[in-house]
């Protein structure tokens, strides 16, 4: 971004409204400070969202990333748990086809996801590469974005619950240069098996401690390469071990892979998640991060009842 607003990253952190497509992947982490709340409960998100608004006095904001690469700021009416539809115009604009607010439907559960509000059907649905009676759940994200880096204490909890029938992945972004230069440190760990170890550890080292594990200039693949391998080292990995994995097959077809999954979705903001290959969902049509994986969970429970 090409402004800096410090009080306002704060807030935004704790709305976790989405990352865009137009970010750029250069950005310095300092510019989107980490905030307690990522590492706090669920529950208590919305107490300290509030908190950071009285403190900053300024309302509840959200930034969208204009055609030209520019930025509106706009003011957003205090979101307590119902569709905001500011909000909602962070979400991307899938080819689905949306049903009307007249034609939407309620999915049965404990709580009442509205079709066409709280998630889209994707029209038509897509192909999955899970064995029969598995459902799908993609979570498409970046660990530069810090609506990610907040939310993912809440994915973690939720994976350790979910049930047995989902089979839970992530796809990391390809936009540009610096997005591909962390996927393919994601695939590269994931290959190695040290994934579940160390994809907190980047998220921390990006968002804490201010290195953006890759280099100044995105395109220089070569250095942002020594920077990751001196990240793993620090955690036991050889260089050996890391450069040939980098540049290994399995982890460039994990890329095209993820390329070809972010198309085939039209991903253009993040985190987002697609559940089976016929929904997808995010914070904003959720209406709160406290809401987004119960919303997932119940999708991917309609799926298996299927």
């Amino acid at each position: 971004m090409r402004r800096r607003y410090p009080a306002l990253y704060l807030v935004l952190a704790l709305v976790m409204a989405a990352c865009g497509k137009q970010e750029s992947a250069d950005q310095s982490p300092a510019s989107a400070p980490a905030s307690a709340a990522s590492h706090a409960p669920a529950a208590a998100l919305t107490a300290q969202q509030k908190a950071a608004e009285q403190a900053s006095d300024l309302p509840s904001k959200i930034t969208r990333m204009n055609e030209d690469g520019s930025e509106t700021v706009e003011d957003v009416p205090s979101d307590s748990g119902a569709h905001n539809p500011l909000l909602a115009a962070v979400a991307s604009t899938v080819a689905a086809a949306t049903p009307s607010a007249s034609a939407a439907t309620t999915l049965a559960g404990p709580t009442p996801w509205q079709e066409g509000v709280n998630y889209t059907r994707l029209v038509p649905a897509q192909p999955t590469s899970v064995p029969a009676g598995q459902v799908e759940v993609l979570e498409f994200f970046w660990y530069a974005c810090p609506h990610c880096y907040a939310l993912d204490p809440m994915v973690e909890a939720w994976k350790k619950t979910k049930p047995a029938y989902i089979t839970f992945s992530r796809v990391h972004v390809l936009w540009n240069e610096g997005h591909r230069s962390l996927a393919r440190l994601y695939y590269t760990l994931e290959s190695l098996g040290k994934i579940d170890q160390l994809h907190g550890e980047i998220f921390k080292e990006i968002h804490v401690a201010g290195d953006p594990l890759i280099f100044a200039d995105p395109t220089n693949a070569a250095e942002s390469e020594r920077i990751q391998m001196v990240f793993a080292r620090k955690f036991g990995i050889s260089e050996n071990d890391f450069r040939k994995a980098y540049h290994s097959m399995p982890v460039d077809l994990a890329m095209q892979r993820a390329d070809e999954l972010v198309q085939r979705y039209r991903i253009d903001g993040v985190p987002r998640f697609v559940i089976n290959g016929k929904f997808i969902a995010d914070v904003a049509s959720a209406g709160s991060a406290e809401r987004l994986m119960p919303l997932v969970a119940d999708l991917a429970a309609a799926e298996h009842k299927h």
